[in-house]
């Protein structure tokens, strides 16, 4: 009975250490990498520009003017472009000084935008509107449509402008990059990188657990064997 359970026990822990030593490998890599990492240079605060000049906010248009079947739940008075706009409802630009509304923000728009708020003067390599984003990319779950700028820099460096309310939302450079794609295999989760209570990931945990009891069992039952 004692060498059936040996050999039980030698098995479980084999197959456990193939099937998740991998996964174990990946988990350290990329544990490394977040651990030897600044985590605000992987957010590009070294790219963004810090103090933002504006022009005066005065003069501006009563709200309740802006139009007669505006329904306001929401407003805020936020700069586009160093001018003052009143963002309504959460999807609409108004001009703060005239009241008229304001389309969606237009490509010379966003790449002005882009410039305001990335610090160093880069060339713009293209600019690229996005309708809609997949679960892996590097914009996933924000605003969108959203215009992506790709600037002309050692780093592939892109900003994204809301189109709708011009706001400034992300820039993503090559680190940035390799830090999603490592935090993919450190996430298990490989639909869409950010949930860590996935099935996949408790799997493995469990497996972990069971590949670390096998082991001690297997130390205890050698050792007293040799005894």
């Amino acid at each position: 009975m004692k060498k059936n359970n040996q050999y039980f026990a030698r098995k479980i822990h084999r197959f456990l250490g193939v099937f998740i030593g991998i996964q174990f490998l990946l988990w350290t890599i990329s544990g490394l990498y977040f651990s030897w990492t600044d985590i605000d240079e992987i957010h590009g605060d070294q790219f963004h520009e810090t103090h933002m000049m504006h022009q005066s906010a005065s003069d501006l248009v009563n709200p309740a003017s802006l139009d007669s079947t505006l329904e306001i739940s929401t407003m805020e008075l936020r700069f586009v472009i160093h001018q003052p706009y009143y963002w309504v409802n959460e999807k609409q630009l108004y001009d703060a000084k005239t009241g008229a509304p304001h389309g969606e923000i237009s490509e010379a728009e966003a790449k002005e935008i882009a410039q305001i708020y990335i610090k160093g003067e880069y060339g713009i390599r293209k600019a690229e509107y996005l309708a809609e984003t997949g679960s892996h990319h590097e914009y996933r779950g924000r605003p969108l449509p959203a215009w992506a700028i790709h600037f002309e820099h050692p780093e592939n460096l892109t900003a994204y402008i809301d189109a709708k309310s011009g706001n400034f939302e992300r820039v993503r450079h090559r680190s940035w990059r390799w830090f999603d794609f490592l935090w993919m295999f450190h996430t298990m989760d490989y639909a869409g990188r950010d949930n860590f209570n996935n099935l996949l990931l408790r799997v493995f945990s469990l497996a972990g657990l069971a590949a670390v009891g096998s082991g001690f069992t297997l130390f205890f039952m050698t050792r007293k064997k040799r005894k």
